[in-house]
């Protein structure tokens, strides 16, 4: 009774960890984020929807935040806040060279030397006044970028930045599949170990 207990708790974590690897945004990004089935991209206190449609064969196809291919790639903010429709906003990719990969925040991003040199698209700041900004980039090579977009406010002079590490045309392992996927393989070890010791004890009774 008490072995198949332990089992049940080892499968239902398990289980637990299998989905937080398989969800679609851990917060990893630091600035993208699944809230109730819809991607939310923060800036400082602002928010806006945010959906990334891979314009060279995945149609409407809506991405989150890791890109399956290279190639053209529509970004969409749509201002939750209506005081982001008063402000310069701009949108700036680069490679991710902060050695931080998927957890690279503003303060990696502001130690590089020249953040120009690593650039592959920047737009400069616009008001979008009917609340909806795109911006679109052709990814000519795979590989790991980060997402930069910063918004002024209205009175107070500050600007906000959000920053979201993503990948492009790249299978990312995430460190939850990771743990996942070892948990398994340790759980399959135990129960094997368990039921060769079972039947083993077994067999000397029956003998």
């Amino acid at each position: 009774m008490m072995f198949n207990l332990k089992i049940k708790i080892l499968v239902s974590t398990a289980v637990t960890l299998l989905m937080l690897a398989l969800s679609p945004v851990l917060y990893a990004g630091g600035g993208v984020a699944l809230k109730d089935d819809k991607c939310i991209i923060s800036i400082g206190f602002y928010t806006a929807h945010f959906t990334a449609y891979q314009t060279d064969g995945r149609g409407n196809e809506q991405f989150c935040e890791d890109l399956p291919d290279a190639g053209g790639t529509l970004f969409v903010l749509d201002y939750l806040h209506s005081s982001l429709k008063e402000v310069p906003v701009d949108f700036r990719i680069i490679r991710n060279e902060t050695g931080m990969g998927e957890f690279a925040r503003l303060e990696h991003i502001e130690a590089l030397d020249n953040i120009d040199q690593h650039t592959v698209f920047y737009r400069e700041p616009s008001v979008e006044s009917n609340g909806s900004y795109q911006v679109e980039h052709f990814f000519a090579e795979a590989g790991e970028y980060v997402g930069i977009v910063s918004a002024g406010h209205p009175s107070n002079g500050k600007t906000y930045y959000a920053v979201f590490p993503f990948t492009v045309g790249i299978l990312r392992l995430d460190y939850w599949a990771a743990i996942a996927f070892f948990f398994a393989v340790g759980l399959f070890t135990y129960i094997m170990v368990k039921r060769s010791r079972t039947a083993t004890a077994s067999s000397r009774l029956a003998d």
